[in-house]
């Protein structure tokens, strides 16, 4: 796997200008819901040693893109490989604002234990409760200044997530970006289309 974050980025710009002109913003957004699951796919698969195993589903309204590395071990497909975890690769979907009291169980999985330890990690949402997402596979290990928006980035990331939420309907999407084989993220970018149909894309240590 090459480590770089600059080898993993999708141009978004360039997919969004190969838009048709005439379905204005409705028709921009259904484009790239079209289009980045499939351009996430071939990132992914360049700058990851194993053999992916991709699928994909909803969950409480976004589109989910998932490695599910370890179905395939027990067929021998692919060989068992303890230090591979099956993981998110990119979610998105609109925005759908809520405020009633979070419902559901987190999922079974827990991150390790080194990656919560002290202060340094919470478990963090790909898509903020309050914009419509939930529990499950929704969550993952986060570094803590940025869910809690207590740094430059954390403020920005906060920010996204205030637009999305302000403006129902928002196309967004979150897109872990790994630097080895585990479901922890390295990186964390998120994008999201404005109501003029401009994008808005960062990226954020974790």
């Amino acid at each position: 796997m090459d480590p770089s974050l600059d080898n993993q980025k999708v141009n978004y710009l360039d997919l969004a200008s190969q838009a048709p002109t005439d379905g204005g913003v409705r028709g921009l957004i259904d484009y790239l819901i079209s289009l980045i699951p499939f351009h996430w796919q071939l990132v992914y698969s360049a700058n990851t040693r194993h053999q992916p195993n991709f699928i994909r589903f909803e969950s409480g309204g976004y589109l989910y893109l998932f490695d599910h590395y370890s179905a395939l071990e027990p067929s021998g497909e692919v060989a068992i490989d303890q230090s591979v975890q099956d993981r998110v690769i990119g979610v998105l979907g609109r925005s759908a604002p809520r405020r009633a009291p979070r419902r559901g169980r987190r999922r079974t999985w827990a991150p390790p234990p080194e990656e919560l330890a002290g202060a340094e990690r919470d478990q963090g949402h790909f898509m903020a409760h309050t914009i419509g997402g939930g529990l499950e596979i929704n969550i993952f290990s986060q570094s803590r200044t940025l869910n809690q928006g207590r740094s430059a980035q954390g403020k920005c990331y906060r920010e996204m997530e205030r637009y999305c939420r302000l403006h129902a309907g928002t196309l967004c999407f979150a897109r872990p970006i790994y630097a080895d084989g585990t479901s922890v993220p390295r990186w964390l970018e998120f994008g999201l289309v404005r109501e003029d149909g401009s994008l808005w894309v960062e990226f954020f240590d974790n």
